[in-house]
Protein backbone atom coordinates (compact mmCIF):
# COMPACT_ATOMS: atom_id res chain seq x y z
CA UNK A 1 0.00 0.00 0.00
CA UNK A 2 0.71 3.57 -0.84
CA UNK A 3 -0.46 7.58 -0.51
CA UNK A 4 -2.08 8.59 -2.92
CA UNK A 5 -0.30 11.34 -4.81
CA UNK A 6 -1.52 14.69 -5.94
CA UNK A 7 -0.70 18.07 -6.97
CA UNK A 8 -1.06 19.89 -4.00
CA UNK A 9 0.73 22.97 -5.21
CA UNK A 10 1.39 24.86 -2.15
CA UNK A 11 -0.79 23.45 0.21
CA UNK A 12 0.54 22.06 3.59
CA UNK A 13 -1.15 18.77 4.04
CA UNK A 14 -1.58 17.37 7.19
CA UNK A 15 -1.68 13.16 7.87
CA UNK A 16 -5.30 12.68 9.70
CA UNK A 17 -4.52 10.94 12.81
CA UNK A 18 -1.52 9.59 11.35
CA UNK A 19 -0.96 7.83 8.34
CA UNK A 20 -4.32 6.17 9.30
CA UNK A 21 -4.95 5.24 5.73
CA UNK A 22 -2.22 2.60 5.72
CA UNK A 23 -1.75 1.99 9.75
CA UNK A 24 -4.05 1.85 12.61
CA UNK A 25 -5.26 5.62 13.41
CA UNK A 26 -4.08 7.53 16.01
CA UNK A 27 -1.19 4.71 17.15
CA UNK A 28 2.72 5.45 17.00
CA UNK A 29 2.97 3.04 13.59
CA UNK A 30 0.76 5.54 12.22
CA UNK A 31 2.72 8.58 13.70
CA UNK A 32 5.82 7.48 12.61
CA UNK A 33 4.53 6.40 9.17
CA UNK A 34 3.31 9.99 7.99
CA UNK A 35 6.70 11.39 9.54
CA UNK A 36 8.83 9.23 6.95
CA UNK A 37 6.73 10.93 4.10
CA UNK A 38 6.45 14.02 2.95
CA UNK A 39 3.39 15.42 4.99
CA UNK A 40 3.50 19.17 6.67
CA UNK A 41 1.82 17.91 9.77
CA UNK A 42 0.53 15.20 12.00
CA UNK A 43 -2.69 14.96 13.74
CA UNK A 44 -4.30 13.55 16.23
CA UNK A 45 -6.78 13.66 19.49
CA UNK A 46 -6.23 13.94 22.93
CA UNK A 47 -7.96 12.69 25.92
CA UNK A 48 -7.65 13.20 29.33
CA UNK A 49 -7.91 9.44 31.05
CA UNK A 50 -9.77 8.97 34.64
CA UNK A 51 -5.98 9.10 36.43
CA UNK A 52 -5.07 12.78 34.38
CA UNK A 53 -2.81 11.54 31.95
CA UNK A 54 -3.09 12.55 28.13
CA UNK A 55 -3.94 9.95 25.73
CA UNK A 56 -4.30 9.80 21.68
CA UNK A 57 -7.50 8.64 20.81
CA UNK A 58 -10.53 9.47 18.55
CA UNK A 59 -13.37 8.28 20.13
CA UNK A 60 -14.88 8.35 23.88
CA UNK A 61 -14.80 4.87 23.89
CA UNK A 62 -12.64 1.90 22.73
CA UNK A 63 -15.08 -0.41 21.62
CA UNK A 64 -14.52 0.59 17.37
CA UNK A 65 -10.69 -0.03 17.26
CA UNK A 66 -10.13 -2.86 20.55
CA UNK A 67 -13.41 -4.74 20.77
CA UNK A 68 -12.88 -4.49 24.46
CA UNK A 69 -15.17 -1.11 25.02
CA UNK A 70 -14.09 1.37 27.69
CA UNK A 71 -15.02 4.68 28.24
CA UNK A 72 -11.42 6.30 28.10
CA UNK A 73 -12.09 9.16 30.73
CA UNK A 74 -13.60 6.47 33.40
CA UNK A 75 -10.47 3.99 32.85
CA UNK A 76 -6.97 4.63 33.79
CA UNK A 77 -4.22 4.59 31.90
CA UNK A 78 -2.50 1.72 32.94
CA UNK A 79 -5.72 -0.17 31.88
CA UNK A 80 -6.05 1.37 29.22
CA UNK A 81 -2.10 0.55 27.94
CA UNK A 82 -2.94 -2.73 28.50
CA UNK A 83 -5.41 -2.73 25.47
CA UNK A 84 -4.14 -4.31 21.65
CA UNK A 85 -5.81 -2.28 19.39
CA UNK A 86 -7.03 -4.11 16.11
CA UNK A 87 -5.10 -3.70 12.85
CA UNK A 88 -6.59 -1.91 9.98
CA UNK A 89 -8.15 -5.53 9.21
CA UNK A 90 -10.10 -5.25 12.56
CA UNK A 91 -7.55 -8.54 13.75
CA UNK A 92 -6.01 -8.16 16.91
CA UNK A 93 -1.96 -9.25 17.01
CA UNK A 94 0.50 -6.47 16.45
CA UNK A 95 1.86 -5.75 20.06
CA UNK A 96 2.94 -2.22 18.67
CA UNK A 97 -0.90 -1.03 18.07
CA UNK A 98 -1.42 0.18 21.74
CA UNK A 99 -2.72 3.61 22.34
CA UNK A 100 -0.34 6.10 22.90
CA UNK A 101 0.60 9.24 25.19
CA UNK A 102 0.32 12.82 24.33
CA UNK A 103 4.24 12.59 24.91
CA UNK A 104 5.05 10.24 22.69
CA UNK A 105 2.87 11.50 20.18
CA UNK A 106 4.74 15.02 20.44
CA UNK A 107 8.19 13.34 20.47
CA UNK A 108 7.45 11.63 16.92
CA UNK A 109 6.45 14.85 15.22
CA UNK A 110 10.06 16.61 16.82
CA UNK A 111 12.02 14.18 15.57
CA UNK A 112 10.61 14.03 12.45
CA UNK A 113 10.02 17.59 12.18
CA UNK A 114 6.34 17.83 11.51
CA UNK A 115 4.03 20.07 12.70
CA UNK A 116 1.60 18.44 15.75
CA UNK A 117 -2.03 19.40 15.03
CA UNK A 118 -3.69 18.40 17.64
CA UNK A 119 -7.53 18.02 18.56
CA UNK A 120 -8.92 19.18 21.90
CA UNK A 121 -11.44 16.58 22.25
CA UNK A 122 -14.58 17.20 24.09
CA UNK A 123 -14.69 20.04 26.62
CA UNK A 124 -11.52 20.53 28.69
CA UNK A 125 -11.22 22.68 32.09
CA UNK A 126 -8.80 25.05 31.51
CA UNK A 127 -6.32 23.42 33.97
CA UNK A 128 -6.36 20.38 31.96
CA UNK A 129 -5.27 22.57 28.67
CA UNK A 130 -2.15 23.95 30.91
CA UNK A 131 -1.15 20.61 31.93
CA UNK A 132 -1.70 19.77 28.07
CA UNK A 133 0.71 22.90 27.40
CA UNK A 134 2.62 22.37 29.92
CA UNK A 135 3.30 18.38 28.86
CA UNK A 136 4.49 20.02 25.12
CA UNK A 137 6.74 23.12 26.31
CA UNK A 138 8.77 20.01 28.61
CA UNK A 139 9.61 18.74 25.06
CA UNK A 140 10.60 21.99 23.61
CA UNK A 141 7.44 21.53 20.87
CA UNK A 142 4.62 24.26 21.86
CA UNK A 143 5.25 26.43 19.30
CA UNK A 144 5.05 23.98 16.34
CA UNK A 145 1.63 22.84 17.83
CA UNK A 146 -1.65 23.86 15.65
CA UNK A 147 -4.44 23.41 18.62
CA UNK A 148 -7.99 22.35 16.89
CA UNK A 149 -11.28 21.66 18.87
CA UNK A 150 -15.20 21.61 17.97
CA UNK A 151 -15.40 22.91 21.40
CA UNK A 152 -14.76 26.70 20.87
CA UNK A 153 -14.05 27.25 24.70
CA UNK A 154 -11.38 25.26 24.48
CA UNK A 155 -9.68 27.18 22.10
CA UNK A 156 -10.77 30.22 24.22
CA UNK A 157 -9.56 28.83 27.30
CA UNK A 158 -6.05 27.87 25.45
CA UNK A 159 -5.67 31.43 23.92
CA UNK A 160 -6.49 32.65 27.59
CA UNK A 161 -3.23 30.81 28.53
CA UNK A 162 -0.99 31.39 25.50
CA UNK A 163 -2.56 34.54 23.23
CA UNK A 164 -0.23 33.88 20.33
CA UNK A 165 -0.54 30.02 20.03
CA UNK A 166 -1.94 28.87 16.23
CA UNK A 167 -5.79 27.81 16.58
CA UNK A 168 -8.27 26.11 14.10
CA UNK A 169 -12.13 26.10 15.03
CA UNK A 170 -13.60 23.10 13.82
CA UNK A 171 -16.77 22.94 12.31
CA UNK A 172 -18.92 21.13 9.24
CA UNK A 173 -20.88 23.55 8.52
CA UNK A 174 -20.18 26.71 7.32
CA UNK A 175 -22.35 29.76 8.25
CA UNK A 176 -22.34 33.34 6.66
CA UNK A 177 -21.50 34.52 10.35
CA UNK A 178 -18.51 32.43 10.46
CA UNK A 179 -16.05 35.07 9.35
CA UNK A 180 -16.80 37.16 11.47
CA UNK A 181 -16.38 35.05 14.61
CA UNK A 182 -13.05 33.77 13.57
CA UNK A 183 -11.76 36.97 12.61
CA UNK A 184 -13.29 38.43 16.07
CA UNK A 185 -10.97 35.85 17.80
CA UNK A 186 -8.44 35.60 15.44
CA UNK A 187 -9.01 32.14 15.29
CA UNK A 188 -8.41 30.47 11.91
CA UNK A 189 -10.97 26.95 10.35
CA UNK A 190 -10.69 23.88 9.68
CA UNK A 191 -13.80 22.78 8.20
CA UNK A 192 -15.26 19.54 6.49
CA UNK A 193 -14.08 19.79 3.09
CA UNK A 194 -17.35 20.17 1.23
CA UNK A 195 -18.86 22.88 2.94
CA UNK A 196 -16.05 24.71 0.96
CA UNK A 197 -15.89 27.10 -2.03
CA UNK A 198 -13.48 29.03 -3.86
CA UNK A 199 -15.16 32.16 -3.07
CA UNK A 200 -15.66 30.95 0.60
CA UNK A 201 -11.99 30.53 0.86
CA UNK A 202 -11.00 33.50 -0.81
CA UNK A 203 -13.25 35.53 1.72
CA UNK A 204 -11.89 33.70 4.83
CA UNK A 205 -8.67 35.37 3.58
CA UNK A 206 -9.88 38.82 3.09
CA UNK A 207 -10.70 38.52 6.87
CA UNK A 208 -6.84 37.44 7.92
CA UNK A 209 -8.40 33.55 8.18
CA UNK A 210 -6.11 30.39 7.23
CA UNK A 211 -8.33 27.66 6.16
CA UNK A 212 -7.87 23.74 7.10
CA UNK A 213 -10.34 21.47 5.56
CA UNK A 214 -11.31 17.69 6.60
CA UNK A 215 -11.05 14.88 5.53
CA UNK A 216 -10.67 14.71 1.67
CA UNK A 217 -9.25 11.46 0.48
CA UNK A 218 -10.67 12.12 -3.18
CA UNK A 219 -7.26 13.12 -5.60
CA UNK A 220 -9.59 15.32 -7.93
CA UNK A 221 -11.55 17.18 -4.81
CA UNK A 222 -7.85 17.48 -3.31
CA UNK A 223 -6.24 19.07 -6.47
CA UNK A 224 -9.11 21.66 -6.73
CA UNK A 225 -8.90 22.65 -3.53
CA UNK A 226 -5.24 23.44 -3.76
CA UNK A 227 -6.05 25.50 -7.12
CA UNK A 228 -8.57 27.29 -4.61
CA UNK A 229 -5.67 28.49 -2.42
CA UNK A 230 -6.37 26.25 0.43
CA UNK A 231 -4.11 26.29 3.16
CA UNK A 232 -4.08 23.32 4.98
CA UNK A 233 -5.90 19.55 3.57
CA UNK A 234 -6.14 17.10 5.91
CA UNK A 235 -5.96 13.32 4.72
CA UNK A 236 -6.07 9.65 5.79
CA UNK A 237 -4.29 8.82 2.36
CA UNK A 238 -3.26 11.67 0.16
CA UNK A 239 -0.18 12.85 0.13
Amino acid sequence: MDTIKFDSKNTKVVAHRGLSGIEKENTNAAFIAAGNRSYFGIETDVHRTLDGKFVCFHDDTTGRVAIDNMIIEETTFDTLRKLLLTDRDGVKGREDLKIPTLKEYISTCKRYEKVAVLELKNEFEKEDIAKICDEIIELDYLQNVIFISFAFNNLVKLRELYPEQKVQFLTSEYTDELPSLLQSHKFDLDILYTQLTEERISLLHKNGIEVNCWICDDKDAGEELARWNIDYITSNILE
